[in-house]
């Protein structure tokens, strides 16, 4: 698969760098101040090598939001270290000792960015730099106290993948001359999963949501019931009505509705067909060619869904147009729009908050309630039958996988 990253001079949402008078400042997103202006001064001229510094900051705070763990609040930690020497000149290349573990992970992330998908890059490795955040010590001389820290404080899997991720970033390490050896190696083998757990939390933590729920947070954003104070039509959470609906009925992940386009509607087949994703990515928005788990899928448009998408279409389109753009344009954030609208609509309802995800949990929960075979369920939203059996069985005694 292939990803092609929106960006532009800097994408909205996202933190960039500035030069002012020479001085280097990081711009932050206006979404997150209520659309002011918002600065970190970073104290270093202008330089490449802290020009570098500065990118690597701002690349982190991305990162940061599109994982949702962004504390608009809290920006210390993205200044450069107290005791980092201001650059004027180029600076030598850094010896080995000075490097510690966060810092040669950083310069890691920064060789592999330019190979990996904008999700792993945004999930998987992000994830490994937020436990770096919590490590009381980042020498890689500490290797042992790193895993028995892992071990102590993540699951399994977690810790498992952690160490993983470690050894991979040392083995380039050495390879690239700035350390002496990897200190993590085998180290992942040593540590044992338990037979069950589970290593896909958004498709196994399954808490689907009733039809009468589903029906009245439809309502709720049809009719902007938790919308007092949405000043503007852009702000109006009706503007999600049909993407809110779209989720529920055809089970699809958010992600490949928010990237779907009206040249994959065909109106005369009934078919949309799902090929390609929008994903968070440490620079934006970027589009990814292909699915989760499959290059493409086919997914019949039924009456009720024709309706959802009769009224969305716009009397002009183009076929790259997407179907359910952002109000300001462009495709939705779901970090934006899970803690601004999406909360609000189930606090107000009373509803048990859950995950825009769960709405696809529903859509297949529902299916097979309504005595729909889990093989065809199974095809419809791009999961294979033994996955509907084994993790929609504990949510409906009666389905069991059957002898044959």
């Amino acid at each position: 698969m292939s990803s092609d990253t929106l960006s532009g001079k800097a994408s909205k949402g996202c933190a960039s760098v500035e030069n002012i008078q020479g001085r280097l400042r990081l711009h932050l997103p206006r979404e997150l101040y209520g659309g002011k202006n918002k600065y970190l001064t970073m104290g270093l001229p202008d330089t490449p090598t802290n020009r570098a510094i500065a990118e690597l900051r701002a690349q982190q705070i991305n990162l940061d939001i599109a994982s949702g763990i962004f504390d608009p609040t809290s920006l210390e930690k993205y200044r450069p270290e107290r005791n980092l020497k201001v650059v004027e000149k180029v600076a030598e290349p850094l010896k080995r000792k000075s490097l510690n573990l966060l810092q040669v992970w950083d310069k890691y992330i920064d060789f592999k960015k330019a190979s990996v998908s904008p999700s792993y890059l945004a999930n998987q490795l992000q994830a490994t730099r937020n436990h770096l955040n919590k490590l009381p010590a980042y020498s890689e001389s500490d290797a042992v106290a790193v895993r028995d820290w892992a071990v102590t404080n993540l699951t399994a899997d977690s810790a498992k993948r952690f160490i993983t991720q470690l050894c991979a970033c040392c083995n380039w390490a050495v390879k690239s001359k700035l350390i002496d050896a990897n200190p993590f190696a085998s180290m992942a083998s040593e540590i044992k999963l338990p037979q069950a757990e589970k290593t896909d939390a958004e498709d196994t933590d399954i808490n689907p949501f009733t039809a009468e729920e589903r029906d009245r947070i439809i309502e709720a954003f049809r009719t902007d019931k938790f919308c007092h104070n949405c000043t503007s039509k852009g702000s109006k959470h009706s503007n999600y009505t049909a993407y809110v609906q779209f989720l529920f009925y055809t089970g699809c992940r958010p992600s490949e509705a928010i990237g779907l386009r009206w040249k994959h509607v065909n109106f005369e087949s009934s078919v949309i067909l799902f090929q390609e994703a929008a994903v968070q990515s440490g620079r934006g928005i970027a589009r990814k060619k292909g699915l989760k788990t499959q290059a493409f899928r086919r997914f019949k448009i039924n009456g009720q869904l024709r309706e959802i998408l009769i009224r969305a279409k716009p009397n002009k389109v183009n076929p790259d147009d997407l179907v359910f753009p952002a109000p300001e344009g462009g495709f939705i954030i779901q970090g934006n729009f899970r803690s601004r609208v999406w909360k609000k609509v189930l606090q107000g309802l009373g509803i048990e908050y859950r995950v825009p995800y769960q709405t696809r949990h529903t859509f297949i929960t529902l299916c097979l309630e309504k005595g729909i075979d889990a093989k065809d369920v199974a095809k419809w939203v791009g999961n294979s039958p033994e996955v509907i059996y084994k993790h929609y069985a504990g949510n409906r005694r009666d389905l069991q996988v059957p002898e044959i």
